[in-house]
């Protein structure tokens, strides 16, 4: 199985028609020539006037480019389309002309652009990771909330449970670290992703008989 992921974006000028050509690929209405073009097995999310189509391998993406614009032209619409490759370490789609990091000099270049782009997501108020703190008595939960606070973080509390807002994956597991190692044993301490910044599309699979 191809260890890489793509995808073809289809950004739409008018949100209504996100839903008619998303019904397009839903229903199969492709012939069987653009279904063997699409492969084996491609995903299909709608997110408001914003279509992704993700694929197993570049050649199966560029021929869902060519399917994507036919599509597009038939119902005469505008969109924007292009194809995109997800780089793992910056946790980001990139443009697919731009090859995946092969030094560790391109790896560290990616990942502080990754860096960057969470600390600026931090300054506009949305955060993508949660340390999350299960203490063993409401007043617990107070004192280590208020001590957080102390030190300038972004800091929840409901009944015994704290939870902190953190821009960056590093800080989020090194924090937890720090609190496992200072709360009592009975705590519970572990980070997650922010729930809130996850996608959750309706997924639409596009089989093809070969």
């Amino acid at each position: 199985m191809s260890q890489d992921e793509w995808r073809v974006e289809i950004d739409l000028d008018d949100e209504a028609h996100g839903f008619g050509l998303s019904e397009r690929f839903r229903a199969h209405d492709l012939d069987d020539e653009a279904r063997k073009r699409l492969g084996k097995r491609a995903v299909v999310t709608r997110d408001g006037p914003q279509l992704f189509v993700y694929t197993g391998s570049e050649a199966e993406a560029h021929e869902a480019e060519l399917v994507a614009r036919e599509l597009v032209a038939a119902d005469d619409l505008s969109a924007d389309i292009s194809v995109t490759r997800w780089h793992p370490v910056e946790e980001a789609w990139v443009d697919a002309s731009i090859p995946l990091p092969q030094t560790e000099r391109e790896e560290r270049d990616e990942e502080e652009r990754k860096e960057e782009a969470e600390l600026e997501q931090a300054e506009d108020g949305s955060y993508d990771w949660i340390v999350n703190v299960a203490l063993p008595s409401r007043s617990a939960a107070g004192d280590l909330a208020d001590r957080l606070r102390k030190e300038g973080r972004r800091v929840h509390r409901r009944w015994r449970y704290v939870t902190v807002d953190m821009a960056v994956e590093d800080d989020a597991n090194e924090l937890a670290e720090r609190l496992r190692g200072e709360l009592p044993a009975e705590a519970e301490v572990w980070a997650d992703a922010n729930p809130e910044d996850i996608p959750n599309p309706s997924f639409v699979l596009l089989e093809s008989k070969l």
